[in-house]
Order: structure tokens, then C-alpha cells, then sequence
């Protein structure tokens, strides 16, 4: 029971990025943090203590980590990965298709759970570094691209030429 209650102490003291929607480097910690209550708790060879050490320590590297890569971009690169771009103006991008693993059908459905019917109605879509999809829709007379700065794969189909893909 004290562990239980130790781990929830250090993830408030951590923040909330500890618990935020997991990308790959999120997931770890979070097995990690798991793994180390379940050996405080089955295992006669690990102490309290030593698990509380264990919990502050690995929390304190994730903080190192995410610190590290919001003043860094290529640790942020290394950590979190960039999203990519999947469907521009409507047209599907196959190789990065291909690259993430996602098929046409996942997009679909994406489209239709952000409540778009129509395919070509679509400024882009994004995989982002946390696996979610994100949908954005075409605004006529308003700057582009603005919320698609640093997404991998942008910028392949022209809005002229959406009839040809």
C-alpha cells in the first residue's frame, strides 16, 4: 500500500506530462514505472525505499528528457519522432502509407470520426507522434499550412491539381 501511494506521489509531483497522451518514449516510463511497483510489491528482494528510489529516479529522467527536448529539437526528434503527413488536399500520400503502416481505411475512419463526408473537402491528415490522427478541413480565404509547420511530408499536391490524385 505504501508503494501504491509513493508511486501516485511522485507522478503528481511530476506533472502532468507524466500522464499525458503516451508517444513511445511515454509508454516506456509508464511499463517502467509498473514494473518497478510490481517488483516492490511481489519481490522480498527489493525494499520500499529502494522503489521509491527507483520511482523518483526514473521520473527524474523523464523530466531531464522532456526539459531536454522542449529547448532542443533534435532530442525532441530523437524522443518523440515528427508526425507525417497521410492525405493532402484530399489525395492520399502512399508512401508515407506505407512508411507508417497505416492503411487507407484507418484514414477513412479518422475522416468519417472527425465528421467529414467528403474526402476531397480535406486540407490534410496527420499521424501524429502519439498514434492519433489528426483531421483538418480546407478553409477558403484563410492562410494554410500554419498548423502544419514540422509535419514530415507536407506540401506534395498542389489544391489546383486535387482532381488528378
Amino acid at each position: 500500500m505504501i508503494a501504491y501511494t509513493s508511486l501516485i506521489a511522485c507522478l503528481r509531483v511530476s506533472g502532468k506530462r507524466t500522464l499525458s497522451k503516451m508517444n513511445a518514449f511515454d509508454l516506456i516510463v509508464t511499463i517502467s514505472l509498473g514494473s518497478i511497483l510490481a517488483s516492490i510489491m511481489l519481490s522480498q528482494g527489493v525494499t520500499l525505499a529502494k522503489g521509491i528510489v527507483a520511482f523518483s529516479l526514473l521520473i527524474a529522467l523523464q523530466f531531464l528528457v522532456t526539459w531536454s527536448s522542449v529547448r532542443m529539437p533534435s532530442i525532441r526528434q530523437l524522443v518523440t519522432g515528427e508526425p507525417q503527413l497521410l492525405l493532402e488536399h484530399g489525395c492520399f500520400i502512399t508512401d508515407a502509407l506505407g512508411r507508417t503502416r497505416v492503411s487507407e481505411s484507418e484514414v477513412r475512419a479518422a475522416v468519417r470520426a472527425a465528421g467529414v463526408a467528403d474526402m476531397k473537402s480535406l486540407r490534410a491528415v496527420v499521424l501524429e507522434t502519439d498514434g492519433s490522427f489528426s483531421v483538418i478541413q480546407s478553409n477558403k480565404g484563410e492562410p494554410e499550412d500554419s498548423s502544419l509547420l514540422g509535419v514530415h511530408g507536407g506540401l506534395s499536391v498542389h489544391p489546383d491539381k486535387v482532381d488528378q490524385c
